[in-house]
């Protein structure tokens, strides 16, 4: 179509190409839009810059959601689905599009578009560095002009009909979001997928510390939000103990305990993680704090105690045979070298040396005297802060998830 129609905007002119389908499509926050688009100089070439279809994929924006190009919502939400329409806008509106093009430019390379920047607004990085790298962005840079988009809409999502990123969401809908995230990494575990469970407690706690990030802190609503933040990043913990990522359960507790003192369930699950990589005295100084803070799980302290001392016994006793037996296995290849002189008297005495302490250990449980204590400390026997009465110790509670 030749006419022209001049849209209820400043500075923007619209040419339809080609006549979409159906009626006018409505467009309320949120709802996607997917398009094709061409960007020429107005010139007499009509110098083409960026071609969507060249990055063979189409370019999605999101309604009222603040996109750099703020001129492409007005111009795609004046068409029907299947139009195309060339669009002549003014410099007025086009002086954010070097920095739009340099991000849609380097996501076509499989790069980050943030990459490199500081953290500053996109024109500051621009002046900082003082080239996007690209010689036909840096000319827009230098003059602002007036720019022609020639934009075909493909599609328009209804805004429930996609999985919504967590920038798309508004407050209320990351609030509303959360417990279904909660109660699927529940479910997840209850199958035995801690990984994917994980994953969903996580989702979880990056949009509730967005919303943190915009609240005062000390107000009501930055405490709520806060004390719903606590027992997902422990069930991830949980998660991560199950899958033997104990450094990062030690982390992640580490700064629940900094913030939430009184945390037992944080000292517990940091306990079991120095446990597991041998940190003796920090996993025995936890175990300790669970009992103090609550009485209630002395009995699962002495127990988790005693296990610790059995595997460190067992360890140590590991450790001292593979020792030995490395000894004796470099004896006896030195007494079997043809170029050894040892006499069979010397030769003997060393074998002896260096198989009876193996041989003392495994005869021992037969002996009517007590072997001599080990050099290491029994854990089970290390008395707890709180002198607690056996009669009143309650039966070993679990600790599971948090609901």
């Amino acid at each position: 179509m030749e006419e022209t129609y001049l849209l209820n905007y400043p500075g923007v002119k619209k040419k339809i190409l080609a006549g979409g389908n159906g009626p006018m499509p409505h467009f309320p926050p949120g709802t996607k839009l997917v398009f094709h688009f061409q960007t020429l100089l107005d010139n007499f070439e009509r110098t083409v810059i960026d071609d969507s279809r060249k990055a063979k994929a189409p370019m999605e924006i999101f309604v009222g959601k603040m996109f750099k190009m703020e001129v492409w919502e007005t111009l795609l939400t004046s068409m029907r689905i299947g139009e195309v329409a060339e669009f002549w806008c003014d410099a007025v509106h086009t002086g954010l599009y070097p920095i739009v093009s340099k991000g849609m430019r380097l996501i076509a390379q499989g790069k980050d578009p943030l990459e490199g920047q500081r953290h500053t607004c996109g024109m500051g990085n621009m002046f900082h560095y003082n080239t996007t790298g690209w010689p036909e962005l840096d000319e827009l840079m230098r003059t602002p002009q007036a720019l022609i988009f020639i934009m075909e809409l493909i599609q328009v999502g209804d805004p429930f009909s996609y999985k919504r990123e967590s920038w798309i969401m508004d407050k209320d809908e990351k609030m509303k979001e959360v417990p279904s995230l909660h109660l699927q990494g529940n479910a997840l575990v209850r199958q035995g997928r801690f990984r994917e469970a994980a994953k969903k407690y996580q989702e979880a706690v990056v949009l509730l510390r967005i919303v943190l990030s915009k609240e005062m802190p000390g107000d009501e609503d930055y405490i709520a939000v806060d004390r719903l933040i606590t027992p997902l990043v422990l069930n991830y913990c949980q998660c991560m103990l199950e899958l033997e990522e104990y450094y990062e359960v030690l982390e992640h507790t580490s700064d629940l305990i900094h913030k939430h003192k009184d945390c037992v369930k944080a000292y517990y699950k940091r306990a079991k993680a120095h446990a597991a990589v041998w940190n003796e005295k920090e996993a025995k100084r936890d175990f300790n704090m669970v009992a103090n803070l609550d009485i209630t799980l002395a009995p699962l302290v002495h127990k988790e105690l005693r296990f610790l001392a059995d595997r460190l016994k067992e360890k140590y006793w590991e450790e001292k045979e593979k020792y030995w037996n490395s000894s004796l296995s470099l004896t006896l290849t030195l007494c079997h070298s043809p170029l050894s002189h040892f006499p069979p008297c010397i030769s003997l005495c060393l074998f002896l040396f260096l198989s009876l302490p193996s041989l003392y250990r495994s005869l021992s449980p037969f002996l009517s005297f007590s072997p001599s204590p080990s050099p290491f400390p029994d854990l089970s026997l290390s008395p707890l802060p709180l002198a607690i009465p056996p009669l009143f110790l309650s039966p070993s509670p679990s600790i599971s998830l948090c609901r």
